[in-house]
């Protein structure tokens, strides 16, 4: 989750102090396609001042879109300490996304705060954007299912690896080590590997070794760890033992 700060300046000299007030209950989204919609908890976390906390839903480039998804309602006034729901509805168009493969888009939630009775003051405000992956009907996972990231391979091409993702799904990879629970590399840059698609490591093949670890986000917000064995210039992930 990222979040950004957006001034709104008053006159300017005394600075609000800048602490969150409207929280969101996730780090990511993933909308079911056999869904109509999905429903996010919101509170104000504020318990003297009413918020007003705004959503809307940007592509991958970053462009507001109303559709196929769209933010119930778009804006809305939340009491000090108190919580509420927003919630994102897939509009009819949605049947024409791939329904073969995840699609990626990005829910912003900004915090507007109640105008400051005090002469000369800047106001900081909040704002979250976070993933939001919708998932057709046709390519949606259960508990038991295997995680599709053991499904990824390296291809090691010079002092460089790819990653190679054959998978419906989108997989977000936050770290990378060259032995399992090791430190991580500090060159590492997070990268998203699109479903059926290949991306290079973000560090040399030589940082990590030949036994790399790569670290990933799941739909829960948790990071597991992928231990990797190689052979030639291939390398698969190690199967996690079962508790």
């Amino acid at each position: 989750m990222s979040v950004t700060v957006t001034g709104l300046l008053l006159s300017a000299v005394v600075i609000e102090p800048a602490q969150a007030a409207i929280a969101l209950d996730r780090t990511r989204i993933i909308f079911d396609g056999s869904q109509n919609s999905v429903s996010l908890n919101v509170s104000n976390q504020n318990k003297q001042l009413p918020y007003l906390a705004q959503g809307w839903i940007e592509d991958e480039q970053g462009n507001k879109i109303k559709s196929p998804l769209t933010v119930l309602p778009p804006v809305q006034r939340i009491e000090p300490g108190k919580p509420s729901q927003v919630k994102i509805q897939a509009l009819p168009s949605v049947k024409l996304l791939k329904q073969d493969r995840e699609t990626v888009y990005y829910f912003n939630l900004r915090e507007i705060p109640p105008k400051s009775t005090k002469a000369n003051t800047l106001q900081i405000a909040m704002q979250s954007r976070i993933k939001l992956f919708y998932r057709p009907a046709g390519i949606s996972m259960d508990s038991t299912s295997l995680p599709p990231q053991e499904q990824l391979t390296l291809s090691r091409q010079g002092d460089q690896y790819v990653v190679i993702n054959p998978t419906p799904y989108y997989v977000t990879l936050v770290d990378a080590s060259s032995k399992k629970d090791g430190q991580g590399i500090k060159d590492f840059e997070p990268m998203m590997v699109p479903p059926m698609s290949n991306l290079p490591l973000t560090v040399s093949a030589s940082a990590v070794g030949n036994s790399p670890v790569l670290t990933y986000v799941n739909d829960y917000g948790g990071r597991p760890q992928l231990s990797f064995s190689c052979s030639g210039s291939t390398c698969r992930v190690i199967p996690a033992k079962k508790a």
